[in-house]
């Protein structure tokens, strides 16, 4: 009697703009065999893995590598130091229809954050954007979500890395795309890439200065070489970054994944959304440094040797 392949899962992580980083996976994984039956993803990672479950991933590649800042602007529907998110999920729709999750082609689950008990919410069912919504909602940048007499926001504040969704959606083997690897410090210490004015950082900046009051600094992309404290901006990307690498290694400890992969991506911002193609090259970069180990780990053949 043949003996079935275990079913692969891929738990794709929270990371802001890094997330592009997963479309450059999935691509170099299934041009090496690998292609994953079961999708979960939190944040980022369950905006591109509803495209990837819907079978748009080809849609969502072709839009984030040509948009710009001033195009990620007109999407964002600011209020009082957040943003709406509304215009951003319609353009996100108009690539990946709005579909029960349950209909999909793969088993796709996403995770947001219930905001008054502090508990994870799954969604394995109802609407598509709905769930990608909720689960990208960042406080102190996307409003939260109203679901069901609950405020939703986002899943990276309990579950960064939905390695244990992936495996109640049925997966026997799962591949897990962490993205806070080597972030810790990175908005304080990395002064790689010059400092350069972002139109969406001053745009939210004006509505947390209304809510803050005037006598609060400036946001600051990058804490200057001084003994200066960082800037707000600096201070809660920092934050972010610090939080979710702690959440991410107490749930990996608490329910490993069969592999970890984890992009070279500390270059990049939590806002750098116009670095698409880069963050697409750094995901196929990190498969290819990785193939042995995810072809022996999985038991997978090597395409080339057939």
């Amino acid at each position: 009697m043949q003996q079935l392949q275990p079913r692969l899962g891929i738990a794709l992580g929270s990371g802001a703009a890094r997330g592009w980083a997963h479309i450059g996976i999935l691509r170099a994984l299934e041009q090496n065999g690998i292609v994953p039956d079961i999708v979960a993803g939190t944040s980022i990672g369950a905006l591109v893995g509803a495209a990837y479950a819907s079978d748009r991933l080809d849609r969502l590649e072709e839009w984030v590598t040509q948009i710009d800042w001033w195009e990620i602007i007109r999407y964002m529907d600011l209020r009082l130091g957040g943003v709406e998110g509304e215009r951003l999920m319609r353009a996100f729709g108009e690539r990946v229809e709005d579909v029960p999750i349950e209909t999909l082609p793969k088993p796709f689950g996403a995770v947001a954050t219930d905001l008054q008990t502090g508990r994870e919410v799954w969604f394995q069912k109802g609407s598509l954007l709905e769930a990608v919504r909720a689960s990208i909602a960042l406080p102190g940048l996307f409003s939260p979500l109203r679901y069901q007499g609950r405020w939703l926001v986002d899943g990276g504040l309990v579950d960064p890395l939905p390695v244990s969704l992936c495996r109640a959606l049925g997966a026997d083997q799962v591949i897990a795309i962490n993205l806070n690897g080597d972030i810790v410090g990175r908005h304080v210490n990395n002064r790689a890439r010059p400092a350069t004015p972002n139109p969406l950082l001053a745009r939210l900046s004006a509505g947390w200065q209304a809510v803050l009051g005037n006598n609060h600094q400036p946001v600051r992309n990058k804490a200057p070489e001084t003994d200066e404290p960082p800037g707000l901006f600096d201070v809660m990307a920092g934050s972010i970054n610090i939080m979710q690498d702690r959440i991410t290694r107490a749930r990996l400890a608490g329910d490993p994944p069969d592999i970890v992969l984890s992009p070279r991506l500390a270059h990049l911002g939590l806002m750098e959304f116009d670095h698409a193609s880069e963050a697409i090259a750094a995901g196929m970069d990190c498969v290819r440094r990785h193939l042995s180990l995810l072809q022996d780990g999985l038991n997978r053949p090597d395409p080339a040797a057939s």
